[in-house]
């Protein structure tokens, strides 16, 4: 069975390399400012054509199941064409897939081209995350991974911004998120010669992709438990929302609350990661909060703006999983095993979209409303178990 390498006695010091951390960046921001804005905008315009949420959440769901195959060949890819070439191509591939929706004629046809859109954004999400880890130093690494999530989260939070003023009719929407979408092969252009080097043989990078899970467990649980977590959380807290009495508009900002949290929260994680010996107690501290603050949403369910502030806390703290769970593999490992491992993450986020939220409806089935917060505390409850466990059995990292 497959180990994680020992970390270094003492990481070297290494300089900021600004140009391939601007180019991750900014592309991938761009692109997730193209995500925001298009995938409402496909589940209203398949919503005015008259098909069923039934069949929208299938044409959706296809993006979580391209996400989980795409994660394999990330690596392999990269290998095979280099990343900034790979890179480049996901982003053609993505743009050319997401215009295409506007020129298909069949609701079939929509389905492909789901699957090609969201295989070139998992490949272009593993290849930033993995070009911002080598390119940061090690004793900075949480605050660029910081930084990459707080302009990642604002991109996120513009893309319905930007679509509730260019609407759903005629070409416009389309054109503008495929010009967006472009727009992210400026900078990554422009750090070709930065382009970080991969080697070996990529069949065997593709046929040996699973261990890479288990190399640093506490990193890619903390991403599937986030991803389990966002996703069923934002899904259904608006139906949450509803059994407990809030209005539409109320529901809303509290979600709103929870993406501030994120935004404000990450460069400070970021930070404060950077002066630990050891992150792994951070992601516990983040779980903890997690756990701690879902089982207090119940018994402030009343009052909106205890909610509000809970949930502002929380939203900011639990998305430190992926962020610190990022700098953490960062810290693990390099190279090859680094991009295959950054793949193996994604991988394990798309796997918590898939479970969230059905384990949260059931929950909420079962249980009524008090159902919601109790299904999320037990993905943090099986986090800490597992922590508890990896702390006990393993020495921390040098």
């Amino acid at each position: 069975m497959a180990t994680a390498p020992a970390a270094p006695q003492h990481e070297p010091e290494v300089a900021m390399r600004w140009l391939s951390i601007g180019a991750a960046i900014a592309s991938i921001s761009v692109v997730g400012i193209a995500i925001g804005l298009g995938v409402p905008l496909l589940s209203v315009i398949l919503e005015s054509r008259g098909y069923s949420a039934t069949m929208i959440g299938a044409n959706t769901a296809v993006a979580g199941i391209a996400s989980i195959l795409a994660a394999p060949f990330a690596t392999p890819l990269a290998i095979r064409f280099g990343v900034v070439p790979t890179m480049l191509g996901m982003i053609v591939a993505g743009g050319l897939a997401f215009v295409g929706f506007y020129f298909a004629p069949a609701f079939w046809m929509w389905f492909p081209l789901r699957a090609v859109l969201h295989f070139a954004l998992t490949v272009l999400f593993i290849l930033s995350e993995f070009w911002i880890s080598t390119s940061a130093p090690p004793h900075r690494r949480g605050l660029v991974l910081g930084l990459y999530a707080t302009v990642l989260s604002l991109g996120f939070a513009f893309g319905p911004f930007l679509f509730s003023l260019v609407g759903s009719s005629g070409f416009a929407p389309f054109g503008i998120t495929f010009a967006l979408v472009m727009l992210a092969a400026l900078p990554v252009a422009s750090a070709w010669r930065e382009s970080p080097r991969l080697s070996g043989p990529a069949t065997q990078v593709a046929s040996g992709f699973a261990r890479y899970i288990w190399m640093v467990p506490m990193a890619t649980a903390a991403v599937l438990v986030f991803g389990a977590v966002e996703t069923g959380g934002f899904a259904l807290f608006p139906v949450y929302g509803s059994r407990i009495g809030y209005s539409e508009a109320d529901a809303a900002l509290l979600l709103t609350a929870v993406g501030l949290g994120n935004v404000v929260l990450q460069m400070p994680l970021g930070l404060l990661s950077d002066r630990m010996r050891d992150r792994r107690h951070l992601l516990v501290i983040c779980a903890l909060v997690g756990l701690v603050g879902v089982l207090a949403l119940p018994s402030v369910s009343g009052n909106w703006h205890a909610s509000a502030a809970i949930l502002f806390l929380w939203g900011g703290v639990v998305a430190g999983l992926y962020t610190i769970g990022l700098a953490h593999l960062g810290a693990r490992l390099s190279g090859r095993d680094l991009a295959s491992a950054n793949a193996a993450f994604v991988l394990c986020y798309g796997i918590g979209m898939l479970i969230g939220p059905q384990a949260i409806g059931i929950g909420m089935d079962i249980a009524g409303p008090d159902g919601f917060a109790w299904s999320i505390a037990l993905f943090f409850s099986l986090y800490l178990a597992l922590a508890a466990f990896r702390l006990a059995v393993r020495a921390p990292s040098a």
